[in-house]
């Protein structure tokens, strides 16, 4: 006697999404046994640096309406975790090409699963900082902790949209990879992690705000520290905008080249 089980197909993506979920964690800790380790020692390291360098550049020392380190924890983390975000989404679909055998798992799967992990982890490691600046007597806790959980989701959120582009991106050119390795170095200085864009010159500022992520870390920034305040100009809703147009983009591309991608 049989037992016919039927599923929607929100079920159904909902248990390849958990088993992928498992695959990748498991994947993570054996591939690589600093790995997890990393996940800490890398923002520390970028603290340890960008501190030390403040000493030798007396006018990034105060910061109108909060302190230097906390500052700087804030902006760094939040680019990290828009970074990380598209970074191990290029390699999402390579890296899971034995799974699209079965029908019920697409590539697309393996890129939000992915996103969501680095999600995750980068959170942790939010949590971990923060209370390890709190101990250190840093003033780093939230002003406003709801803004801070949606301006840091929405951050994740532009990172995993534009992953999904680059993901389709890079399996039908492999120089993607390279390309975005190179852009992402220059973006981290031109989004105000280091250096607050209040002190550059006001007439780059209308180039550097066309710059997504620079209205996620400036925002961030805003929901951290009650006193901080932000140059003119910006604008949420021009994060919301890149996020749309490339999440929409990101599926277009991934119907498009279906068969391409899950080719082996």
């Amino acid at each position: 006697m049989t037992i016919e089980v039927n599923r929607s197909s929100w079920q159904v993506t909902l248990d390849v999404w958990r088993a992928m979920f498992l695959r990748e964690i498991v994947s993570r800790i054996s591939a690589d046994r600093l790995g997890w380790v990393w996940l800490l020692i890398e923002p520390v390291l970028h603290i340890v640096l960008f501190v030390a360098i403040r000493q030798l550049m007396g006018r990034v020392r105060f910061i109108p309406g909060a302190e230097f380190v906390p500052w700087f924890v804030v902006g760094m983390m939040g680019f990290f975790l828009f970074r990380q975000a598209i970074t191990r989404s290029m390699g999402a679909i390579n890296g899971n090409k034995a799974l699209f055998a079965y029908r019920q798992v697409q590539p697309l799967d393996a890129v939000l699963v992915r996103c969501f992990i680095e999600g995750l982890l980068k959170t942790l490691v939010l949590l971990l900082i923060v209370g390890g600046a709190t101990v250190l007597e840093y003033h780093i806790l939230p002003h406003d902790l709801l803004g801070v959980i949606l301006i840091w989701g929405f951050i994740w959120l532009l990172g995993t949209s534009i992953g999904i582009v680059l993901s389709v991106l890079n399996t039908v050119m492999p120089e993607t990879e390279k390309v975005v390795g190179l852009i992402m170095l220059p973006l981290y200085f031109l989004s105000g992690v280091m250096v607050p864009i209040q002190f550059l010159p006001h007439a780059l500022h209308p180039y550097l705000l066309l710059n997504p992520i620079t209205h996620g870390i400036e925002s961030l920034r805003h929901q951290f520290f009650e006193h901080y305040q932000t140059i003119a100009g910006i604008d949420l809703m021009y994060m919301g905008q890149w996020t749309l147009c490339c999440f929409f983009l990101g599926l277009l591309l991934h119907l498009r080249y279906r068969i391409r991608l899950i080719a082996k």
